[in-house]
């Protein structure tokens, strides 16, 4: 282990240090005389290229790991001497096509190129790899050609994508071998390394040189806090799993084990750390803490001392309160007696859904009878009552005993040489799916068992089936060969907004010829865009995030041609044609009033004709679309190809934001502190007066002559607005150095009165807001600090969704403290008024004039509606405050947008959110796993000013709210722990949060956490990806009826929300709960549940293939493995949590296999039998 450590220690200084290096220009590059003196060198090595090899790297090639390449040539200034339609020739000896000229730039006889050039033999000829036309020096800012960076080594910052043991990748696209790995290095998915690659110009991909550890740390007498398998976690910080795990010899870890190790830094679930190697220090004495291990228990399933027991326990398919049954055989087969003590079951299955039957002897010396259900295929182990008796009568029993066995019963029955005995065991179907149990038979020295399993269905899930089997289609639309494209465009749409008149200056940002050709030949975007392979920083953010929106767009655009629909029929109306679109409803596509659809009409001798159209309406599944007028009157319903356009507008507003943010360089990477003068110098309330305050607050009537209710609205995060017609009268303006919300919590007030100083402004302020701590309510009550008591202020609040923004608007209009036309509410030209709550539509009225909305004291938009303001060319600081709400679901180009347009000098930014909630969307893997998905506000987390200290964080920048006013403590107990440091507090009331801790269902009372374990199918059906799980949709349906239908005092159906992961799976619960009545219920996924709050949740987690043995949880949970998603999921409900899902595959992740221990341990777990690693079987072999 000090080997280890030590090497490396040794490896990541030295890699630190050539990393660091920075790779300076030759001295005098752009000087003539050098030029010059290259023009010769460069003739001189055209008469000595046939002794040209592959360039050398520290005396060893760099391209020894990759395929045999035979001779390499790098050419420069050669003349491009032959050209045909798709192929060409260099020096009249080169031969190259079409693909392989960079860029896809057109070339003509005579142009001068570089070119890589390959042959495999002495007899072959010479083909290009790569050509690229030459350019001046000014056009590509003196830089030349790069045909020599392809050999040199250049650095890269990533993660681990994939790595089977002799090879990998890392980034999804540097490969690297096992023999670039640092000595003592075992890499493993997740894994942050720092990497020196090489272009490969055979294949023109990149390729590890080096790959070592980013960082790593040695801990010494540390604890084994938890184990999930073979997976396990260190003082519940650092992640380690047996399968890539150094230890020594015969040691296994255990809970309790205090252990040294080594640790690198790595992405595996919620935890930022994985151990490389362990050696323990002391182990637990605690024995019952070790996981029964599958060679015990198989050890436990054999035949021993002479005894054969029959080896079959499958009950077959029982419908939902069925009766099943299976006769056991013992027989003697040796010499000696044994005596069978006791029947009884291991306790795996919950519901106690086996049962000991008859136990009988027999004497005889037939064959071994039949088990009774071997009638009938169809009836396997299948009987009723009736059926029952029948069933005994037919075992050859010379004498019956024991005609009813309890659990664990002792009977003592002694079975001598050549008897034999037969056990009925009974099976009453009560629990849903897939369910085991152990059998356990007691003899005087030794145990053996065999497994039950039965599998329990219902009629309810007959309405579920797929509808046909699932096949991958390919949706790309087939067009033919187009001699002639005619296009008649549909006239402009009028104006929605009658004061709205933008002019739209964004620049175009058409994503590059090089990037579009190598993503489309799935090619290495490392090789286009070296920069994506640097450690974002100021000089390198434009370029950076340039090519990662291009990449989401070119994902995006990939997405919407999937979607294209051959031979569609329209549907004709009066004004509009209309459309069907399959699938609209649950975003495929994603479409918005104004986006522009192509319709394709194939003529003829290769002519097509393409109308343009646009979205004007969109209802459930139907888009209407404007169309020419001719077109409109002639269609006559024959068939038209269809092609979705993507909208490039909220890409282009990112791009021109970076353009704008070149000046926040110590804004976006703040390295220092430095405290300004405080922009408001005014006394706040004492905290004894202001408990005072408190107090009274809570007790003054209202003008309704009710209590106040200030206190409950703090204690919601979306408390529900009651007002009949919208209007609220203005309440009184408190004095200065009071609060407008007087129940805020202490750590509220700080982050108010922080926010109103401004003192370390323009660096971002961060006030992290866990689910339920009143992150909402502590904005509105600066937004309206900055408003009364900085009068020059001017404050633009943006949230990444239009339902945030709205959230914040009928805060600010239902606090009664914001005079008329102080407020204006900024939404897209796309958006329907009708989708606008009633009371905002005031506040949109004021924002369509956009330079008029420009100059309201408060401003509220999404992020991408406020790239609209760059369009009237207001000034730099034209807002002097901006809030930035739900920071955390924002990438940060789109962050970017509001940013511009505040003053980099002494402009105030706030970004509110969570770091460990539901991050941005990006769909693009490159995008994401080079850092697209990241946002601002997690970023800013990282660094050393913002990031947790031993003492907490710096209060002069970041607020922690930890109180939380939503869950019932055990809801909040496990996502503290995991997410939070164990920092948050219960503080949500009584009332509310106890309101379900009796309910009947609950193996615990007063626990209001169940985990119900189905081992049910996931499928798919038709073309559509999405997986269900039609078991776990009837489980859940059929609580949705035990909550929302009991006798006494049922729960609300607006107060339960379902959430599973696949948009399939809600539908089909949708399906089940309109058939009981049930639809007011919301289903939708975890995206669809951010921000919200519901009494009851109940998690259908859907994935159930146990037959995949991958460790990549990705491919085994999908969505599930995400923490941030898990997060969500956990900390919606207040009053009661159920989460139904197969424990079997949950378990391999670490955020579910918490839970899991967490309802398993006290006694929240019932369904079907649990993994082995929870469960303790009892079956070790003793003596009795």
């Amino acid at each position: 282990m000090e080997t280890l450590s030590c090497a490396l220690t040794q490896h990541l200084a030295s890699s630190v240090n050539e990393l660091s290096t920075p790779s300076l220009p030759p001295k005098n590059a752009n000087n003539p005389a050098v030029s010059m003196l290259t023009a010769v060198r460069f003739m001189v090595s055209k008469l000595l290229s046939p002794l040209w090899r592959a360039v050398d790297v520290d005396g060893e090639s760099i391209f020894a790991d990759g395929p045999d390449a035979g001779d390499i040539r790098h050419l420069q200034g050669n003349v491009v001497t032959q050209l045909s339609l798709d192929h060409g020739m260099i020096d009249d000896t080169i031969y190259f096509t079409s693909k392989e000229v960079l860029g896809g730039v057109p070339l003509k006889e005579g142009d001068l190129v570089n070119c890589i050039a390959i042959r495999c033999g002495a007899e072959e000829g010479w083909k290009a790899v790569r050509v690229e036309k030459c350019v001046d020096g000014w056009e590509d800012d003196g830089r030349g050609c790069s045909e020599a960076d392809t050999m040199q080594l250049q650095p890269l910052i990533g993660t681990v994508t994939s790595f089977d043991g002799d090879f990998g990748y890392v980034n999804e696209s540097t490969y690297f071998s096992q023999h670039s790995l640092s000595d003592g290095y075992i890499p493993m998915k997740g894994d942050w390394v720092q990497v020196k690659y090489f272009v490969n110009p055979t294949k023109w991909t990149t390729q590890a040189h080096s790959v070592a550890p980013l960082r790593y740390s040695r801990l010494d007498q540390v604890r084994v806090t938890s184990m999930f398998g073979n997976k396990g976690v260190v003082e519940d910080s650092v992640f380690f799993t047996l399968d890539s795990l150094l230890m020594p010899a015969f040691y296994q870890p255990r809970p309790g084990d205090l252990v040294n190790l080594v640790m690198v830094e790595s992405s595996q679930s919620l935890y930022c750390w994985r151990a490389l190697c362990m050696a323990p220090c002391s182990q637990s004495e605690n024995g019952s803490m070790s996981p029964v291990v599958d060679g015990e228990l198989q050890g436990v399933l054999q035949n021993i001392e002479g005894l054969d027991i029959s080896d079959y326990g499958q009950f077959g398919g029982l419908m939902l309160g069925e009766k099943g049954a299976l006769v056991f055989w013992i027989q003697n087969l040796g010499s000696e007696n044994h005596t069978l003590k006791c029947c009884g079951f291991a306790g795996w299955d919950s519901e106690e859904q086996f049962m000991l039957g008859a136990v009988s002897k027999s004497t005889a010396e037939s064959q071994r009878p039949r088990p009774v259900q071997e009638e009938s295929s169809e009836s396997l182990g299948k009987h009723s009552d009736g059926n029952m008796k029948e069933a005994e009568e037919e075992l050859d029993a010379k004498d019956k005993i024991h005609p009813g066995v309890e659990r664990g019963q002792d009977f003592n029955m002694e079975i001598l040489p050549g008897e034999r005995v037969s056990i009925i065991i009974n099976c009453q179907a009560k629990s849903l799916g897939s369910c085991a149990e152990l059998l356990l038979l007691r003899f005087s020295s030794f145990t053996i068992g065999r497994r039950l399993e039965v599998r329990v269905c219902s009629e309810d899930e007959n309405l579920l089936k797929p509808r046909g089997p699932f096949v991958f289609s390919d949706k790309r639309l087939q067009e033919p060969t187009a001699y002639q494209v005619i296009t008649v465009s549909a006239p402009r749409d009028t104006q929605r907004f009658s004061k709205r008149r933008l002019p739209n200056f964004t620049p175009a940002y058409p994503v590059p010829q090089a990037l579009r050709d190598c993503v489309e030949r799935s090619g290495d975007v490392l090789v286009i865009k070296p920069c994506l392979g640097e450690v974002l920083s100021p000089s390198n953010m434009q370029s950076r995030f340039s090519t990662l929106l291009w990449l989401e767009e070119l994902h995006a655009e990939k997405e919407m041609k999937e979607f294209s629909i051959v031979g569609a029929l329209l549907r004709k109306g009066a004004v509009h044609l209309h459309l069907e679109v399959l699938g609209l409803s649950e975003g495929r596509p994603h479409l918005n009033i104004g986006d522009k659809i192509t319709l394709k009409k194939p003529q003829t001798n290769g002519v097509v004709i393409e109308y343009t159209s646009y979205v004007t309406e969109i209802d459930e599944e139907e888009v209407s679309l404007r169309v020419n007028t001719d077109f409109q009157r002639s269609y006559l319903g024959e068939p038209l190809d269809v092609e979705f356009c993507l909208n490039r507008l909220p890409m282009r507003r990112c791009h021109h934001a970076l353009e704008q943010t070149k000046h926040f360089r110590d804004v976006l990477f703040p390295s220092r502190v430095t405290l300004q003068t405080p922009q408001w110098n005014g006394q706040w309330l004492k905290d004894v007066d202001q408990i005072k305050a408190i107090k009274n607050a809570e007790s003054a009537p209202t003008q309704d002559g009710k209590a106040s209710t200030a206190s409950a609205e703090n204690k919601s995060k979306a408390p529900q607005i009651e007002s009949t017609d919208g209007a609220v009268s203005m309440r009184a303006i408190p004095v200065s150095g009071h609060f407008f919300n007087p129940v805020l919590n202490p750590a509220q007030r700080e982050a108010v009165k922080r926010i109103l100083a401004g003192e370390c402004r323009p660096i971002p302020y961060v006030l992290f807001g866990p689910p339920g701590t009143g992150k909402t309510i502590t904005l509105i009550e600066v937004i309206l600090q900055v408003y009364h008591f900085l009068p020059n202020s001017r404050i633009l609040v943006c949230t990444p969704s239009n339902s945030a923004a709205d959230l914040i608007c009928t805060r600010l209009h239902y606090s009664g403290f914001l005079e008329n036309g102080s407020l204006a509410r900024v939404n897209a030209f796309s958006r329907d008024n009708e989708s606008l709550p009633e009371v905002l539509r005031p506040y949109a009225k004021a924002g369509e004039d956009i330079r008029h909305a420009a100059f309201h004291r408060i401003v509220v938009s999404t992020c991408s509606s406020a790239g609209m303001f760059h369009n009237i060319g207001i000034r730099v600081g034209q807002f002097s405050h901006l809030f930035l709400d739900e920071a955390g679901q924002a990438t940060e180009p789109e962050s970017m947008i509001p940013i511009s347009l505040i003053s980099e000098k002494d402009g105030q930014i706030v970004l509110a959110g969570d770091p460990c909630q539901l991050g941005p969307v990006v769909k693009s893997e490159v995008a994401s796993v080079f850092g697209l998905g990241v946002s601002l506000l997690e970023r800013l987390m990282t660094n050393p000013l913002y990031s947790r200290q031993d003492s907490g964080y710096d209060p002069k920048l970041v607020t922690k709210l930890i109180y939380n006013y939503r869950s019932h403590e055990v809801l909040l107990s496990l996502p503290s722990k995991l997410f939070y440091h164990g920092e948050l507090s219960f503080q949500a009331p009584r009332s509310v949060v106890d309101s379900l801790s009796e309910w009947n269902s609950l193996p615990k009372k007063g626990f209001p956490l169940l985990f119900h374990g189905v081992r049910g199918t996931e499928m798919r059906e038709g073309s559509n990806p999405s997986w269900f799980n039609p078991v776990e949709a009837v489980q859940v349906m059929m609580y949705c009826c035990q909550l929302a239908k009991k006798l006494y005092k049922p729960v609300n159906a607006a107060d339960i929300g379902i959430i599973a992961p696949y948009r399939k799976q809600c539908e089909k619960i949708r399906v089940l709960l309109g058939k009981v009545g049930l639809q007011d219920i919301k289903v939708g996924s975890v995206e669809e549940f951010q921000g919200q709050e519901y009494l009851v949740i109940i998690l259908s987690t859907v994935r159930s293939n146990e037959s995949v043995q991958s460790n990549d949880l990705q491919s085994l949970l999908g969505f599930l493995s995400n923490p941030k998603r898990f997060n969500v999921a956990v900390t919606r409900s207040k009053a009661l949590l159920l989460i139904v899902g197969n424990p079997h595959m949950l378990i391999r992740d670490p955020c579910f296999g918490a839970l899991l221990q967490y309802c398993y341990t006290n006694g929240a777990y019932l369904g079907c039998d649990p993994p082995l690693y929870l469960r303790d079987t009892n079956v070790r072999s003793e003596e009795v």
